[in-house]
């Protein structure tokens, strides 16, 4: 579904990532790992054509990408939920997850996403009209989730999703991950520090350090790697 292939991004002159390829099949969780500063979100800004690519290519099904504006990749069927959440505090729940459905014209089309959200989150279903700035940071992390669902993703592509959450509401946010891939509807691309969850979630992974790959494999043997113990998990 998708290929990233030797990209290069830069900025103010300096190689932020170095000829970073990965590939993400139809149906599959990938995850991206990595210490902080190790370009796991320019990675997932640069397919979203958010920050410009200066070398390689990109290609979603088989179409290159990496030359688009944003909106017509969105349209495409990529959808990126950021790191930090990035909500309209002073709106409601529901007037966030209706913004994420701007690209989808049928309005019975987006009655169905919008109640497959709040069957995914009922907490979201009783919140609907709150104010979204008055809501916890693991309630704000889901509707940020659901937002992204809105615009019936191909290929979903988390930043961060358990960035400065506690330990309950981390695992609350990977479940839900998890039921997306037993709905088998979507194809995820997880970046996160968090090496454990991650690498446990996965059905493929990449360990990214300094703006390049390092390794590569099925995200099981990843963890279970001498080098990837000590140096994520402490073992």
């Amino acid at each position: 579904m998708l290929e990233v292939k030797g990209i290069t991004v830069r900025y103010a002159g300096m190689p932020v990532l170095r000829e970073v390829s990965l590939q993400v099949e139809r149906g599959q969780t990938v995850g991206v790992v990595g210490a902080n500063g190790a370009g796991k979100s320019t990675l997932l800004k640069a397919i979203m054509g958010a920050v410009r690519v200066s070398g390689g290519q990109i290609l979603f099904q088989g179409q290159r990408i990496d030359r688009l504006r944003t909106e017509e990749i969105v349209r495409r069927g990529v959808i990126y939920v950021p790191e930090g959440r990035r909500l309209f505090g002073p709106l409601s729940v529901e007037e966030n997850l209706l913004l994420g459905a701007f690209t989808v014209r049928e309005e019975a089309r987006k009655q169905r996403n919008l109640e497959h959200v709040y069957t995914l989150f009922p907490r979201l279903a009783e919140r609907r009209s709150q104010r979204v700035g008055s809501m916890s940071g693991g309630e704000q992390q889901m509707a940020a989730i659901g937002r992204g669902l809105m615009g019936s993703p191909k290929l979903l592509m988390l930043d961060e999703p358990s960035l400065g959450l506690a330990p309950k509401l981390v695992s609350e946010v990977f479940e839900t991950v998890r039921r997306l891939q037993a709905e088998g509807e979507t194809t995820v691309l997880l970046v996160e520090q968090n090496v454990l969850e991650a690498l446990e979630l996965s059905d493929w992974a990449y360990v990214l350090q300094t703006g390049q790959i390092r390794t590569q494999g099925p995200a099981r043997e990843i963890l279970a790697a001498d080098e990837v113990q000590k140096a994520f998990l402490g073992m």
